[in-house]
């Protein structure tokens, strides 16, 4: 799953998405591609209120690194421009929406012609990776 996309979506139960991105009590993180899903991460905060406390933000947007996306109940302004300028794509989804739903129709769009922010996520340059210049001549890469 090395061209993977990687997934969060804000949920109590680890199944739905049922959660507000401000006061979610835990993320499922995954990795999508078009054919496969894997679940990486089950990140738990707790019990935690819409209280307006950007605080509590920092660190769920810090366990956001690298992911394309973000499926939430809600969502509040600040927290929306935060992601976004991590590159992190906020998607507003009715309670109760099931996580596998979700992912399926994800890989449905990118096998059909992803949207933009797929799209975007999919071409986004990836970390740089100290071996990909060996790769790139074991792929034929010749100056």
């Amino acid at each position: 799953m090395e061209t993977a996309l990687k997934i969060a979506f804000a949920t109590s139960d680890m199944q739905t998405v049922n959660q507000h991105f401000g006061s979610a009590k835990s993320f499922a993180v995954y990795a999508v591609d078009p054919d496969h899903s894997k679940m990486l991460e089950a990140a738990q905060f707790g019990e935690l209120s819409q209280d307006g406390n950007e605080a509590k933000l920092s660190i769920k947007i810090d366990l956001l690194e690298g992911c394309a996306a973000v499926y939430c109940q809600a969502i509040g302004a600040s927290a929306i421009n935060q992601i976004i300028a991590r590159g992190i794509q906020p998607v507003k989804v009715h309670e109760g929406s099931k996580i596998t739903d979700l992912i399926v129709d994800l890989q449905n769009e990118m096998k059909a012609g992803p949207s933009s922010w797929v799209a975007k996520a999919i071409h986004k340059p990836k970390k740089n990776n100290p071996d990909r210049f060996k790769q790139m001549e074991e792929d034929g890469w010749d100056e």
